[in-house]
């Protein structure tokens, strides 16, 4: 990137071993964990709605805002519980991209039982990932995410 940016005369950003350097990795492996579930999800709403909405005025905002996003948010929870899931427990990511100094979830399980031998430990915080996950569901839930499926 760096390189990149000094071809077209920007200068330099310096991203490497940061923490925008591992967004820009999560983004680029986890992002078809996103993708297929919403477009599953695009193609199952039919074509009759999207006609309806333009028969009654709606133009591409308000037909997305109304019909096609209430449609699709299955879809979208589902992509973010594949990609969050995936991105808390990865620790090779952080420890490649983001050096050494990264803390990630993944990175400090590892550590503990890898390093230090402090399994208990490990194994505690193991399940904070568990426990964000079920919250997010809980919350999907109550906001009605599933009543599609």
């Amino acid at each position: 990137m760096n390189w990149f940016l000094g071809q077209l005369g920007l200068g330099s950003v310096n991203v490497g071993y940061s923490n925008w350097a591992m967004w820009i990795v999560f983004s680029y492996i986890w992002l078809p964990f996103m993708i297929l579930p919403v477009w599953a999800a695009i193609e199952r709403v039919p074509d009759s709605y999207i006609e309806a909405s333009a028969d009654l005025g709606a133009r591409g905002w308000r037909t997305f805002r109304t019909v096609l996003f209430p449609l699709i948010l299955p879809g979208i929870v589902a992509g973010s519980i594949f990609t969050f899931s995936l991105t808390l427990g990865d620790f090779i990511t952080p420890t490649l991209v983001g050096g050494a100094g990264s803390t990630f979830i993944g990175n400090v399980v590892y550590q503990e039982v890898g390093i230090s031998n402090n399994v208990p430990f490990a194994a505690a915080f193991a399940t904070v990932p568990l426990v964000v996950m079920i919250v997010y569901l809980l919350v999907a839930r109550r906001l009605g995410a599933f009543k599609a499926l």
